[in-house]
């Protein structure tokens, strides 16, 4: 204890505190970007053949003070830094920039970048997004799994339909699959696909445009209505919880003015009493 009574900070209380200040991390989030723009520039024979050097450098630099961070959190937290995802994350990122400079393990470091994504829990809507993105995953899971199966009875059908005639395309399960895909993205599925199997089966139109509305149209529709409602759905349990708080904050707010009422009435009462005891007195 010192004089004034409170405990004394440690060395690791202090670490902590120095690597939770906004200013530091936000510093960090700057770096994050600003090895994320430099190993961009580094691709570029044109950038590398002038200040090739000068990228080298910075990039070292910017690998110390990662290592320096990594360091600083992993003394401030002990054990509890193994907690975090995110540390995990940082500290396997920065392993591999640790190791020789071969067949670009080096570049994994950009993934770091990924760190920045930690402003989305900063903005409020970009917050409702995610946990929409987040709560719709078990609904498209469902989609998925039935759109899987639609890919797989259309596959089949498509291969002993058309796989003799069109073996590049629908040969084989794997490639009928394939085409599909392409088809369900309307890529050049019309000319480049359907097309020329309607000049050797002309009703292929029949198989191929079930398909599409099937696929293309039906499904994407089903992931924007998962995404609205669940988006929705974020929306207003986050305004439910606000105005939850606000309702609660009012309570407590209306409690100590009932407090404070209840004392002036007692403290009237009071008055009154004396002022009546008073008035008797001086009757006597």
């Amino acid at each position: 204890m010192d004089s004034t009574g409170q405990g004394k900070m440690t060395l690791q209380d202090r670490a902590r505190e120095f690597i939770e200040r906004p200013a530091v991390t936000n510093a960090i989030l700057g770096i994050i970007i600003f090895n994320a723009i430099t190993l961009g520039l580094s691709t570029s024979d044109f950038v590398t053949d002038r200040i090739g050097g000068l990228l080298a450098v910075i990039d070292k630099l910017v690998l110390a003070i990662f290592v320096s961070e990594l360091a600083v959190k992993l003394f401030a937290y002990g054990l509890r830094f193994f907690s975090s995802a995110w540390n995990i994350f940082d500290l396997a990122v920065v392993s591999v920039g640790l190791l020789p400079d071969r067949q670009g393990l080096s570049a994994l470091r950009g993934l770091r970048v990924i760190r920045a994504l930690r402003l989305l829990s900063v903005i409020p809507q970009m917050r409702a997004v995610v946990q929409a993105l987040l709560d719709a995953l078990p609904g498209m899971g469902a989609v998925i799994v039935m759109i899987s199966i639609v890919f797989y009875v259309f596959g089949v059908m498509a291969t002993l339909m058309y796989g003799s005639a069109f073996d590049v395309w629908f040969g084989t399960l794997g490639r009928s699959l394939y085409s599909l895909f392409q088809i369900m993205t309307l890529e050049s599925w019309s000319m480049g696909i359907v097309r020329p199997v309607m000049e050797e089966y002309p009703m292929a139109w029949a198989f191929f445009v079930p398909f599409i509305v099937i696929t293309a149209f039906s499904v994407l529709n089903l992931f924007i209505g998962l995404l609205v409602n669940t988006m929705q759905s974020a929306v207003e349990a986050e305004a439910e919880a606000e105005f939850e708080q606000l309702r609660e904050l009012v309570r407590k707010e209306t409690d100590v003015v009932d407090a404070h009422v209840l004392e002036l009435h007692e403290e009237l009462k009071a008055l009154r009493k004396e002022v009546a005891s008073l008035k008797g007195e001086g009757n006597g």
